[in-house]
């Protein structure tokens, strides 16, 4: 049987993307989110304008789903889907890793927490199933900012709110952050939530790669971070291995 042909994941998640967006994107903002070349991601627009999937805005240029695919609604992966395809996962991790383990998803510009599974001992722990975490303060929620300008652009014109003194509290300085992200393919905190406590988290893909959601580890700063304040390598390749099979278990056969 012939694999998969890359060409029809890429417009597939051009499709997804603007589906979930809440406004027209421009070339670059796609090309960015999926990681692909803008000029690749010029010509499949161009493939899906001329079969009338997506529509050019004459003003701005930018992009959004054509009146042929209207009909079929947003593309959205329901949150019981990820947690059901996750949860084995997310519980060989904490048992790998011995911290927390919480999977999020965006809901209204913030980190919904969907699974958590409590650190493998006997401490006393709170359920954060049904939370809502702030994106730029989180592991989890820099992976899904990263890859997601819908959620950037949300961003703008309001007041970034700074939890600790290690906040991240500018777009200039979550823009920069996020590039690191999405370079490294991985995001992590430092005190930037809650004072001592760190995080480190992966995205989580769904078919054609788009990002659906993340998984990530949290506890203790001196328990997940090296003597440098980076993550320590066995725990971040504990983390990128889990998302990487909840990824394949969605669809995501390059991850």
């Amino acid at each position: 049987m012939p694999g998969p042909i890359q060409s029809i994941e890429r417009a597939a998640a051009i499709l997804r993307l603007l589906a979930r967006g809440s406004g027209k994107l421009g070339v670059g903002e796609i090309a960015e989110s999926l990681e692909l070349a803008k000029a690749t991601a010029h010509g499949i627009l161009r493939t899906l304008q001329g079969v009338g999937f997506v529509e050019q805005d004459r003003d701005t240029g930018k992009y959004q789903l054509g009146a042929a695919l209207l009909h079929l609604g947003t593309s959205y992966l329901d949150v019981n889907e990820l947690r059901s395809r996750a949860i084995n996962w997310a519980d060989a991790l904490a048992a790998r890793s011995g911290e927390a383990v919480r999977i999020g998803s965006p809901l209204d510009g913030r980190v919904l927490v969907v699974h958590h599974v409590f650190r493998p001992d006997d401490s006393l722990q709170t359920l954060d199933v049904g939370a809502l975490l702030p994106l730029h303060a989180t592991a989890l929620g820099k992976v899904l900012l990263a890859y997601d300008t819908t959620l950037v652009a949300a961003l703008r014109g309001t007041d970034i709110a700074a939890y600790t003194r290690r906040t991240l509290s500018s777009l200039t300085a979550i823009k920069r952050a996020l590039a690191g992200v999405r370079e490294a393919g991985w995001a992590s905190e430092l005190g930037e939530m809650t004072p001592g406590e760190a995080g480190i988290a992966a995205p989580i893909r769904g078919h054609g790669g788009i990002v659906v959601g993340a998984l990530g580890i949290s506890g203790a700063v001196e328990r997940l971070m090296d003597s440098h304040g980076s993550p320590k390598a066995t725990l971040l390749g504990h983390v990128r291995d889990a998302a990487r099979a909840v990824s394949r278990d969605l669809g995501a056969s390059r991850w």
